[in-house]
């Protein structure tokens, strides 16, 4: 599916295809959420809290110290059994750093500028989904379906096997089951 637009306004119509999907084949979902918003939305259509993973932005990424997801919102969805994982982001920490220092451009920003050509929710997918691997989240050698977006809300759905950052391009992305259209 492929949508008109990009943003919040298509959360909804991703969650229902990642929800319709996740039904058939079971598994994890991984999701991009500062506000959980995204990951109340996955509730309301379905989702088991225990199979959701739900990955913010790390600390510091807006502004120095600040945790972007609520304390009361973070406590909400753990209290209701989702997973939430904050951490650096796998294709942007210690080498934005030397970008932002040094100038210049490292590795992992050119694979996420590749991934971007697909469109930034199939590079979020990507990254959150290497994340979740990474903290012990997500099963290894499992596929699952992720959701990220352009911004807020979800836009973006891809059944993926991620892989560690360690052995990045072993990370096959099997289908991409919406996403905005890039005209």
């Amino acid at each position: 599916m492929y949508w008109r637009g990009s943003g919040s306004d298509y959360t909804e119509q991703t969650v229902k295809l990642a929800v319709q999907r996740w039904q058939k084949d079971g598994g994890l979902i991984v999701a991009a959420s500062n506000t959980g918003e995204t990951i109340d939305v996955l509730l309301q259509a379905g989702a088991q809290p225990e199979r959701i993973v739900c990955v913010t932005h790390m600390v510091g990424f807006r502004e120095p110290g600040h945790d972007e997801m609520p304390a009361d919102v973070r406590q909400r969805l753990e209290n209701a059994g989702v997973e939430v994982l904050t951490t650096t982001h796998a294709l942007a920490g210690v080498d934005r750093a030397l970008r932002f220092q040094f100038g210049g451009i490292q590795p992992p920003e050119i694979m996420a500028n590749a991934l971007r050509m697909l469109g930034h929710g199939v590079k979020v997918c990507v990254e959150i989904g290497i994340m979740a691997l990474d903290a012990g989240m997500a099963p290894y050698g499992e596929t699952i379906i992720a959701l990220g977006g352009s911004g807020r809300g979800a836009d973006t759905a891809v059944v993926m096997t991620p892989a560690h950052s360690n052995a990045v391009f072993e990370t096959k992305i099997h289908e991409i089951l919406c996403k905005p259209a890039q005209w």
